[in-house]
Parts: C-alpha cells; structure tokens; sequence
C-alpha cells in the first residue's frame, strides 16, 4: 500500500497513547499469565525436561531447552568471548603499527582460531568447500556455481558424512559448531561466485581471489553465525584504507553499544527464568490446558525470546565489525511491532534479506518480469532459506506460510491501490479511517505471521495446537480479543515506521 503509506494519518493522541497502554498491558500481564502456570507446573517440567538450577533470580529455575541460547552460551564461556575479545586487540594493533597488513593479520587469526575451534579436520572440510566453490566460480557460469553451492550445501544431511564428520569430535556441540560453521560460510561463497560470474575482474588475479575470498570467509567476528554480509561489501569497505575511513566509534558509544548488548542478554536470561517457554511448547500436554491468556502469552514469549536473543547473537559480531570499519546489517527490529510478512522479512535478518534479494530474487526476474516470475523469484528464495535451515517438515510449512502470506499481502495491496478501487476509496473514508482500516488487516496478517513463526520455533504441534485452540475452539471467545490486541500492535507499528524516536 506504497500510496497510501506515504500519507499515513496521524491519530489522536489520546488514541495511540491507549494502543501503547494495551500494547505494553496485554504483554506484561499474558507473560505474568504464563509465570504462573510455569511455576504451578515447575515440578512435572523438571522430572521430563530436567530444568537447571538458576543464577539470576533467587528461587527461580532456569529453563534450558532453547537449542541455540544454550549452545552459543556454551560456547561464549568456553571460547567465543575470549577469541572475540583477541580479534579486537589484533584488529587495534595491526590497524596501529601495521595498517597496510591489518586484513592479512585478520585472516590469520581468524584461520587460527577457526582451526582451534572446529579442529584441523574441520578446518579441511571449509577450505575444501572454499577450494570447490573457487574452482567453479572461474567457469563464469551462475548456473554451475549454484549447482557447486546447493551440492555442498545438501553434504550437511547426508547420514553417512555426518557419522564421520560425529567421530571427529567428542561432544556433540563440537560437531554442531562445524555444521553451522560450514553452512553460513555456504552462504558466502555463493556470495562470492555470483559476484566473480558477474564482475570477473573486482577482485584481482586467481591470487587475489585466494586471499580475498578466504579473508571474508574467515573474518572471525561473523565466521560462525553471521550476521551476513556480501562479498561486494566486505571488500569495498576493507579495502578503505585505515586512514580514509569516516568517524571512529568513540569509547562512549563502543561502552554504550556493549552495555546494550548486556541488557538484551540479561532479559534474555531473565525470561528463561521467569517463564518456562520451551519446555512448555515441547510438551503437547501443557499446550492443551494452557489457559487463554497464559497461551497467548506463550506465543508472545517465544517469539519475543527469539528477537532477543538475536539482538545478543548478531549484536556482539556487529559490534566488532563496526570496530573494523565494516558496515554490517542493521539488528532485527522488535517482533511485536511486525505488522507483516513482508516486514518481518525485510527487518529481522536483514543481512540474509539482502542476501536473498541480491542473489536469488533480482536474477531470477523479480518483479520486473510480470506476476508469474515474481511468485516463482519468491517461491525460490523461501524454498532455499527451508533448504539452508536443513528441510524438515515443519521447515516446509513455515516456508509455504511465508509465500502465500507474502504474495497474499502483495496481491491485497496491488487490488487497493489500482485505479479501480482507490478513488473511492480516498473519496469515501477519511485518512484517520484508512489507516485503522490498515491495522485491521495488518491484525489477521500478524496472526499468521505469528503462527508461522511458532511453527518455525516450536514444530508442527505448536502451530496445530495453536490453530485449533485459537481459531476453531475459540473462535469467539479467544480469536475476537486476540486480534483486538494485534490490531493495537499493528498500530504501534505503524506509528513506529512513520514516526521512528
């Protein structure tokens, strides 16, 4: 709705004050709802899911079946934040006394420790998939190079490289560590190929392509678990000499930025504390005699978990990129104000975002090739982010929501703004009207926004459970104040899009 978005209406004060007051009030009191019954239930939830011990809360325990928030906590006290804390001293000390070498003392360090991290072996198979992705990537030929990419990709679920790859290590979150490892540095050498297939010549000679590549692939801060940047990018901004380059951040922001990134981490542990989440969604028992506003609180609880804990995940690589001159992508922004698939989109994995319209959705046509290449551009970019994250079942779900609901709100916003419809509808509704009008609808898209997303978070279960208690068991007495509060949500979105603090 471009047209009409561009001369949004403002609202009554008054008006937009009660959509914050309900906004903040349907989340406190949904996850107060939710506290409740995770302490009513704190005994059946430790016998089947073996609760640990909290640190934050006195009293409190701590729920620690979120897979990723456990695994990258593990691996922060092991390694990470000592090893991230030596790339920005090496950083400070080669851009001081060795600024014309600062990218080849990077690379080092960052095959140094990725070689500490996921073990020579480990080491072997990046650089042997680095080796491939270069050799094709000579062949000028996209096609080949995606061919290259999606047959490395799919050695990630293979049963029998996998079992190999397990005897490698002695814990499982070593093996872990070299998957995600490998499959985030899939991304960018894809990167790279389509970048050389298009522009030979911006990286140099087959040497200069060797260094480059392996200086980006390597580059510590975003090795792991990204956030992404494009090869185009990260070789334009490190190529700027150090003294070129704009404003440096100074102590206050860097101690402003870091003192950010402890805050998200401490809600992140608090809600882990207070609200047993994941334990509860796994448990299909619990999620059938959740009361209403505990339910809803659930689903506002793990998918604002999720944004926070990305806010720490992306927000500490960011942070030290920043420190190297990098411009990497903005964080997510907050979950509660998505009014949209195409928001949640564009504003949460921003750098994978543009990563899938630069790579996937421009070559393929997008919208410049009528309807019919535009749905196929969009199919093609949800069907590889499912096959990325591995395939599942639940992964297809998630990936089909987010088509249709992408091409539903597409095609909503094509039918109100053609020449047919929106004359009258500018003649007969007012602009504060039009814009209420917006919410209401942006209210059911979220609802299946969030449906989508516990899907994605919690498996098939979570979303049918979700669907039949919310839309046919109570379709008129939990569905009606539901989206009542996502239509307050949408608003507060809306004011936040158009008129940002």
């Amino acid at each position: 709705m471009a047209k009409q978005s561009s001369t949004l209406a403002a609202l009554p004060r008054a008006e937009v004050c009660a959509y914050w007051v309900l906004s903040f009030g349907s989340h406190l009191y949904s996850f107060y709802q939710l506290h409740i019954f995770s302490k009513e239930h704190e005994a059946g939830l430790e016998r089947q899911f073996q609760l640990e011990k909290g640190f934050l809360i006195w009293g409190h325990k701590k729920d620690p079946t979120d897979f990723e928030w456990s695994f990258w906590s593990h691996w922060a006290r092991k390694s990470l934040l000592w090893t991230l804390l030596g790339h920005a001293v090496v950083s400070r000390l080669a851009s001081f006394f060795i600024p014309k070498f600062r990218v080849t003392a990077l690379l080092a360090y960052g095959l140094l420790v990725a070689c500490c991290a996921v073990g020579i072996k480990g080491l072997g198979v990046v650089l042997g998939h680095l080796g491939l992705s270069l050799a094709v990537a000579q062949l000028c030929n996209p096609a080949l190079s995606w061919s290259c990419a999606l047959l490395l990709l799919s050695t990630l679920h293979i049963p029998q490289l996998q079992e190999i790859q397990r005897s490698w290590y002695q814990t499982e979150e070593e093996y872990y560590l070299l998957l995600f490892s490998v499959a985030v540095c899939g991304l960018r050498f894809i990167s790279f190929s389509l970048e050389h297939c298009w522009r030979p010549l911006e990286a140099g000679g087959l040497q200069q392509q060797v260094y480059w590549l392996t200086a980006y692939s390597f580059y510590h801060p975003l090795f792991f678990n990204g956030p992404i940047l494009t090869f185009k990018d990260f070789l334009q901004q490190m190529q700027v000499p150090v003294k070129d380059r704009g404003a440096r951040i100074t102590f206050l922001s860097l101690l402003a930025n870091a003192g950010r990134i402890c805050v998200w981490w401490l809600i992140a542990e608090y809600m882990i504390h207070l609200m047993y989440m994941h334990t509860i969604q796994a448990n299909e028992t619990y999620l059938e005699i959740l009361p209403p506003w505990a339910l809803g609180g659930l689903a506002l609880a793990l998918v604002q978990f999720f944004y926070v804990k990305y806010l720490v995940l992306f927000g500490v690589p960011s942070l030290l990129a920043g420190l190297d001159g990098l411009a990497p992508p903005k964080l997510p922004r907050c979950v509660s104000i998505m009014h949209s698939f195409t928001g949640m989109w564009r504003h949460f994995d921003v750098g994978l975002y543009h990563w899938l319209i630069r790579y996937i959705y421009i070559p393929l046509g997008g919208s410049h090739h009528g309807l019919l290449w535009k749905m196929l551009s969009t199919a093609l970019a949800f069907g590889f982010v499912c096959f990325w994250h591995g395939g599942h079942d639940y992964l297809q779900y998630w990936a089909l929501m987010n088509w249709v609901g992408v091409l539903v709100e597409n095609g909503v916003t094509i039918l109100i703004s053609s020449p047919l419809f929106y004359p009258s509808i500018e003649r007969c509704i007012s602009p504060a009207m039009r814009r209420r009008c917006l919410a209401l609808i942006s209210a059911f898209s979220t609802a299946m926004l969030i449906l989508s997303n516990l899907i994605f978070l919690g498996g098939n279960h979570v979303g049918r459970i979700m669907w039949k208690r919310v839309f046919i068991q109570g379709w008129c007495t939990v569905a009606p104040p539901m989206l009542a509060f996502l239509y307050c949500f949408a608003q507060i979105g809306l004011e936040w899009e158009h008129n940002p603090p």
